[in-house]
């Protein structure tokens, strides 16, 4: 399936901003929707380390009422969390009717990390694809709205992304001793990823597989895909911003 995805989708910088700002406006509307509807919503990103996951969120959250989300970065679990079956902490981070919860990594974790690195074994990982999809389908009879996505890049793209932040001062954070050696697995996680996707991606929650060698094309790609999602969950059509806009010079006084 990743093998399928054609990396080379590209945007300009102006047909970049437009539509990016084009879709947070819709997605600025439909979030209060979300809320007048009382409808939770859960929104998962994974992806390879340096896909740009954490560049999609801020985009996504950029014009949203930050009374209404909460962006969960999901690391190793800690104190209690380690303590409990891995969907616990996930139960605890789940969203109360008319809020979003934003998840960069999830509880795929358990079929892809702790996988590949034997954190778990191989009966555990096995089995969390029924868990998961139960724990989803449980999420979807309660009325939440659920969006997942897998970032993909090449692994010359996050090479060259993994070379740049070496070089940049205020982007060298983000680059770990533990992203280096997951590059060294890249295979096994290759498989990971597209066995995750065939038997997790179902009618109820299906996997949305986002093109992102170019960022700005990836950035808007979640964006559209959230529109389209909240529109027909709520029942809602938002003013398309750009329309308005064309109305609005039609208008004018010559």
């Amino acid at each position: 399936m990743l093998r399928s995805l054609d990396l080379t989708l590209s945007l300009d910088r102006k047909t970049y901003v437009t539509q990016l700002t084009r879709r947070q406006i819709q997605l600025r509307e439909l979030g209060y929707q979300v809320y007048l509807q009382q409808r939770p919503v859960v929104i998962v990103f994974e992806g390879w380390d340096a896909a740009g996951k954490g560049g999609a969120i801020k985009r996504v959250t950029e014009m949203l009422d930050p009374r209404g989300y909460v962006v969960y970065p999901i690391s190793a679990p800690t104190g209690e969390d380690k303590t409990h079956h891995y969907l616990y902490r996930f139960w605890r981070r789940l969203p109360e009717r008319g809020q979003m919860a934003i998840f960069d990594r999830s509880w795929y974790g358990r079929v892809l990390v702790e996988r590949v690195e034997g954190f778990c074994s191989e009966a555990e990982w096995k089995r969390a694809y029924r868990e998961i999809n139960s724990f989803e389908r449980q999420l979807r009879d309660f009325g939440a709205i659920i969006a997942k996505f897998w970032v993909q890049i090449t692994r010359e793209e996050q090479l060259r992304r993994f070379e740049e932040r070496q070089r940049v001062g205020y982007k060298s954070w983000k680059l770990t001793d533990e992203d280096w050696r997951n590059r060294e697995k890249w295979g096994a996680y290759e498989i990971a990823v597209d066995e995750m996707v065939r038997k997790t991606s179902t009618l109820t929650a299906p996997w949305t597989l986002i093109e992102g060698n170019d960022k700005l094309w990836a950035r808007v790609k979640i964006l559209k895909t959230l529109v389209d999602l909240f529109s027909k969950e709520l029942h809602y059509q938002p003013a398309d911003p750009l329309e308005r806009k064309a109305s609005r010079r039609k208008k004018a006084p010559s």
